[in-house]
């Protein structure tokens, strides 16, 4: 009932504010209650990329070995496998730039009025002659053949100099 949501969020506040003992505490009460471990490391792989994300980038690979790990060996086994993984999120470094950035993207998808921005002409691909002819890829500079940066433009026309990592209204 409620009581599984509430211990899940127990278990995500205890390790975003960096508390192990509790972040144990409150795994082993939802593993000890019967709660599919399943679902406990799933609910691991989105904290991994929600609240740590590029502060620490190997959580997410944590998250997915034990997940993995759970699905492999299954309970009693697997408790140790989620609780390193919850240990190592109490004491990892946290970030939500790519949570709030993802979220700007969206919020901006979602208040665009009419038809959204087609893909730049020099950004698309041109498998087929007529592309080409119609200027499809035209201009392109492919990255790896340049030793320096190179500066081009990626977003439509419209969005040019938007930067979604800009914090909105917070």
């Amino acid at each position: 009932g409620e009581e599984h949501y509430n211990c899940i969020s127990a278990l995500h506040k205890s390790m975003r504010g960096s508390d192990e003992n509790a972040s144990l505490y409150w795994l082993a009460r939802m593993l000890e209650g019967g709660e599919d471990p399943l679902y406990v490391a799933r609910r691991l792989v989105r904290f991994a990329s929600e609240d740590i994300g590029l502060a620490d980038p190997l959580a997410l690979t944590q998250a997915v070995a034990a997940y993995q790990g759970c699905h492999f060996i299954g309970m009693p086994e697997c408790e140790v496998i989620l609780a390193q993984c919850v240990v190592y999120f109490a004491r990892a470094p946290k970030s939500i730039e790519v949570y709030r950035a993802y979220g700007n993207v969206k919020e901006c998808l979602r208040m665009h009025t009419g038809p959204l921005p087609p893909v730049p002409l020099h950004l698309r691909n041109a498998p087929t002659r007529l592309m080409k002819n119609l200027g499809y890829g035209k201009g392109y500079k492919y990255n790896p053949m340049y030793k320096e940066p190179v500066e081009q433009d990626y977003l439509p026309e419209e969005l040019k100099g938007t930067d979604f990592f800009k914090e909105k209204g917070t």
